[in-house]
Parts: structure tokens; sequence; C-alpha cells
């Protein structure tokens, strides 16, 4: 992936290409104002030497951190990130996740460039990542320069595994406004939408207990509908939940939809509902993308006050949130917004506002694009300290 801009060169290092999840980060590199070199473990082109060095040094890193190798399972990618470094000659390295990031800090520090660690959600939380990684992230946490995180949380936590506060900024991905907009909760009927993966953090087992409890206080479950948009491991329980329970009539699980799509279903429902929670394995969103596209489309949300949520939704003003796992209280607000569409409008017109001011793409671009400046300007004005 290679992107001409106006600014220095940027040298980024992300795990893989492939995952949709990663569609957002590949979208963001491009808006970014930087000459830009991108790199993804999972990539092994055997007509790129390079290239297929580093996903073969990633492969390896990886076996030694299974193996609980862990200072040796940094010395494989470092080493070929180090020959990049030494082609491409960049200013500073962004690294996507913090396990991408112990990979290749060495490379940094043996090169003297400036590092900028970009935190997303289960690497600042699953047990399998800070368990494994904490004495990691300590030794990644004094070679860092700059540290975006996606949560107040989730700054809170970094910083109690040795983080410094003033080099880390809380800055969620933000949504889209040329796509996210025209929403009308109260001209459309009681369509509830959620958006999501199929997996434990995301919580779809628990939106469609309380969708069944809330169905249950209307009394007349003919009119009610939830749409899923998402695939994932839980799906088949979804499906199953939904067959026992005979709400076939009022769930839909419509598949993976690309964000155009998605944008299209927003405008046909009348609130967004997302129950995320801590899974089993410690894993936290960060500030769910999904939940501002629905703001910003001007819906309603309905969801918990979990991770970075409450830093985007305004409980009474552009949402209802309740606590993790009261699925009866989730039932309430979504019987609530079912029965009041003025109050799901008045809620989506204050919700736009909210995300057009502080959480669109263009403001997390912008907050990132500050960062690598000011870490950037920096490195230039010190000198070279000693290895």
């Amino acid at each position: 992936m290679e992107a001409v801009h106006d600014r220095g060169h940027l040298m980024v290092f992300a795990p893989t290409r492939r995952a949709v999840s990663e569609t957002f980060i590949r979208a963001n590199l491009a808006g970014l104002p930087f000459r830009i070199s991108a790199y993804f473990g999972d990539e092994r082109p055997w007509f790129k030497p390079l290239r297929l060095l580093y996903g073969l040094a990633i492969l390896l890193s990886k076996v030694l951190t299974r193996l609980r190798l862990l200072r040796a399972a940094g010395l494989p990618a470092s080493g070929a990130a180090m020959l990049l470094i030494q082609r491409d000659r960049p200013a500073l390295v962004l690294a996507e996740f913090g396990f991408e990031a112990v990979r290749v800090m060495e490379a940094c520090r043996w090169s003297r460039l400036p590092l900028v660690v970009h935190f997303r959600g289960s690497d600042a939380s699953a047990e399998e990542r800070i368990g494994v990684l904490s004495s990691r992230y300590k030794r990644l946490f004094s070679i860092a320069d700059g540290v975006i995180v996606k949560s107040n949380a989730m700054a809170e936590r970094l910083i109690g595994l040795g983080a410094r506060r003033e080099r880390i900024i809380v800055s969620p991905s933000g949504a889209d406004s040329e796509l996210f907009h025209g929403s009308a909760p109260s001209s459309y009927g009681p369509l509830l939408l959620a958006v999501g993966r199929f997996v434990a953090k995301k919580g779809p087992l628990q939106t469609l207990e309380a969708f069944r409890r809330c169905l249950l206080q209307l009394g007349s479950p003919s009119e009610p509908m939830l749409w899923m948009v998402g695939e994932g491991p839980l799906l088949t329980r979804a499906m199953q939940f939904v067959a026992e329970q005979n709400l076939q009539g009022q769930v839909r699980f419509l598949g993976c939809c690309g964000q155009r799509e998605v944008a299209a279903l927003m405008r046909q429902a009348r609130a967004f509902v997302q129950h995320s929670c801590v899974a089993p394995n410690g894993d936290s969103e960060g500030s769910p993308v999904a939940v501002m596209e629905a703001q910003l489309s001007g819906l309603p949300v309905i969801a918990t006050r979990h991770a970075g949520i409450p830093d985007v939704v305004i409980e009474g003003e552009t949402g209802l949130l309740v606590e993790e796992g009261d699925v009866e209280a989730m039932a309430m607000a979504m019987l609530r917004l079912i029965n009041d569409p003025e109050l799901a409008e008045r809620f989506g017109r204050a919700g736009r506002q909210r995300v057009l001011k502080r959480f669109t793409v263009a403001h997390h671009l912008q907050q990132v694009t500050d960062l690598l400046d000011r870490v950037q300007a920096k490195a230039a004005a010190m000198p070279c300290p000693p290895l």
C-alpha cells in the first residue's frame, strides 16, 4: 500500500490486510496527509522479498509468543522491520494494535525513529493479550513517543500498564459524514437495528433477549422488528434462540453488509441497539464505530455503559444507556422508543449534532495527524539519544 501526500514519510505496520475490521485502518491511512508505506503481517508475496521476510518474521514471532519466549518473539519482526526502515527511510513509524507494536518496537529503538502506537480494543483488554504481553507493554511504553486509544476507559487501562498520560490521545475512529445521514426515526415503524459481529463483546444474545422481553411487554409481537447485521461465531446460537422463541417473524439476520448498505438500513430504523459487554476473556470494545454511525445518521442509540460508549452517547439526550447484562432495562428502553417516536426523533437529532461536532472520521484523522506532526517535530528537534 502506497499513498503520497504533502507531509513526511510514515511507515505503518499492521497485523492483517484481510480482516473486515481492518477496512477502517486502510481507509484511515488513505486519509492521512503523509507519504505512507504500509506493511501487513499476513502478507507473504514471494515476488517481494522484504515483504515476504516481514510476513515470515511475524509468523515466527507468533510461534515464539505462544511458547512464552516474549523477548525473543520481538527479534524476528524487528529485524525484518529494520531492513524495511533502512530501505524506505521513513521519518516515523505507526504501529496498528499494541501486539503488533511489541513485535517492531526494537527496530524503532535501533533506528532511533519515533514510534506511535494505535490501540483499538482487544489489544488493551483481552486477557490473552494483556495477560501475556503486560511486561512487553511496559517496554513498549518506554519506547513509544505517542499512543492513540479509542476511549477514556482504554486510556486508564494503559496508564495502569505504564503508559504516560501526556503521550496519550483519545480519538474514536469516527463516522463518515458523507455516508451516514438522513434518518427520520419518527417517520418509520418500530424497526430496531443492530450492526456488529456476532461475538461476546457485542452482546448479540443479550440484545435478542431484551427484544424478546420488549415484545412481551407490548403484548402484540406482530409489528416491532429487529434487524441484525453481521456474522460471527455466535450467529448460530442467535438463530437457534430466535427459532426456539418463535421470533422468526420479528427478527431478520441480514449477514455482512457494506457501509453503504448499513447507511441505507439506518435510514429505515427507529433506533439502533447494541448490548456491548466485557467478554468472558476480558475483551472489551474501544468506541464502537457503528454507534457513532447510527448517531450521525440521526438515530437514537440504545446501548450499555461500556468502554467508550458513554463518551459518545449522552444518556437522556442522544440515547438510552443501561448497565451491562441488564436485559430487562434494555427491554424497557426499546419499549420506550417504540412507543414514543417523537422522543426517538429528538434523541436522533441531538446525536447527529454531537457526532458532527466531535466524532467524525475527519475529527479522528485530524487528531492523529496532529499527534504525528508533534512527534515528528519533537524528534527532529532533539539530538539522537544513545542506543
